[in-house]
């Protein structure tokens, strides 16, 4: 008889609904380790995270606390269960893991990007933690920068398979995140003007529910600038919607400020789809993530011909870099070619959240029977996935 696999608690954010990069990780790391053979328990928590209320932050070191399937029970089975918490929660709420560690239930951080608001209560939730596992190297970078903090593992994100993308003609161009500042789809548009002389079209797909605000001025300025016809802001797609779209691209741009890695740009990768992201975010690793090396991501504007699917641009506040760039790509059928083949090429190489699992239970020190699956429970106990 094969001996049980580890338990696993997984504590996210609940107050994150859109289909945001961390979700996507977090749902597909439960996936994959309870295929594993793990048994993992996934408690959403509402509040206002980061940080949250006095009272948020009670509930969430009320559930660090908590022995597995609320049973109150605090010997070896609550010894023998694994508590991993996002970092959203866990980075501005020190308190509860510091009063987890001193009843004697150690917690595990996993941190899709640093807290730059709060330095101080990230520091003390690093140190309070069992273990830190980062989902990109520029996360690991952050707070090894900021705190001197350098016992952080990391675990890369995996991609699903994806059908190859049609394309079409004129060329289509889709920048698929969230409606929110940092992710700039301003710029973008602001880009786009300048190439309004050119074939092409392009769509805004993301939710537009975290900043309405932000989302409107969007649509207002795609409307001044005489483009609807041409810019389409969706909101979030899902399904067979969110499918058509990316069959339809040529080219995927994720333009933010700051990004710990970008899981649309693999996301796009494994459609065979180029992308162009912006020079000196964590959106690079993942560019390179087909088997590119990440110094090899070839700079436009030197010329250099390196079989890259697609470019990192220096951008600030000037559209005319990012224009540049498009026009050039829009002009120039060899560039289409050899980015699309890199892009092409690189679909068999992605890793799957099948190795981001391993990962993870390696880092973790958590041994799984060979063959035996596992299952993902809802916090209420209900199984959500087999």
């Amino acid at each position: 008889m094969k001996p049980p696999g580890p338990r696993i608690r997984l504590v996210v954010p609940g107050n994150v609904r859109h289909n945001s990069g961390g979700n996507v990780y977090n749902a597909a790391l439960a996936r994959e380790l309870a295929a594993a053979g793990a048994e993992v328990e996934t408690c959403p928590l509402d509040g206002g995270w980061p940080v949250g209320s006095a009272g948020d932050r009670r509930r969430l070191a009320a559930v660090l606390r908590a022995p597995a399937g609320g049973e109150d029970q605090a010997g070896d089975k609550a010894g023998e269960e694994i508590v991993l918490v996002d970092g959203l929660l866990a980075c501005g709420a020190p308190d509860a893991l510091e009063r987890a560690a001193a009843a004697g239930r150690p917690v595990w951080i996993l941190l899709h990007m640093p807290l730059d608001q709060h330095p101080e209560l990230e520091r003390r939730a690093l140190h309070a933690a069992a273990g830190v596992i980062c989902t990109s190297s520029s996360a690991a970078a952050g707070i090894r920068a900021r705190h001197g903090f350098d016992r952080a593992k990391v675990a890369l994100p995996g991609t699903d398979p994806a059908p190859l993308a049609a394309g079409s003609r004129p060329p289509h161009l889709i920048a698929a995140a969230a409606l929110l500042p940092n992710k700039d789809q301003s710029l973008l548009i602001a880009a786009l003007a300048r190439l309004a002389g050119l074939p092409w079209t392009a769509s805004l797909p993301g939710s537009d529910t975290a900043d309405p605000g932000y989302a409107a001025r969007l649509r207002d300025t795609v409307e001044r600038l005489g483009l609807r016809h041409r810019i389409t802001v969706p909101g979030e797609l899902r399904g067979a919607a969110l499918e058509s779209e990316w069959a339809a691209a040529d080219l995927s741009l994720l333009v933010s400020r700051a990004e710990a890695y970008g899981l649309v740009v693999t996301e796009s990768l494994a459609r065979g789809i180029p992308v162009v992201v912006r020079e000196g975010t964590g959106a690079v690793e993942a560019l390179a993530a087909g088997g590119v090396r990440a110094g090899a991501v070839e700079a436009l504007a030197g010329g250099e011909t390196a079989p890259v699917p697609g470019t990192a641009v220096a951008l600030a506040a000037d559209p005319a870099p990012l224009a540049d760039v498009l026009r050039r790509w829009l002009t120039d059928p060899a560039l289409q070619a050899r980015w699309r083949d890199a892009a092409v090429a690189a679909r068999d190489r992605l890793p799957g959240w099948d190795a981001t699992a391993r990962t993870v239970l390696a880092i973790l020190g958590a041994d799984v029977p060979d063959g035996r699956p596992g299952r993902v429970h809802s916090a209420g106990g209900q199984a959500v996935g087999e």
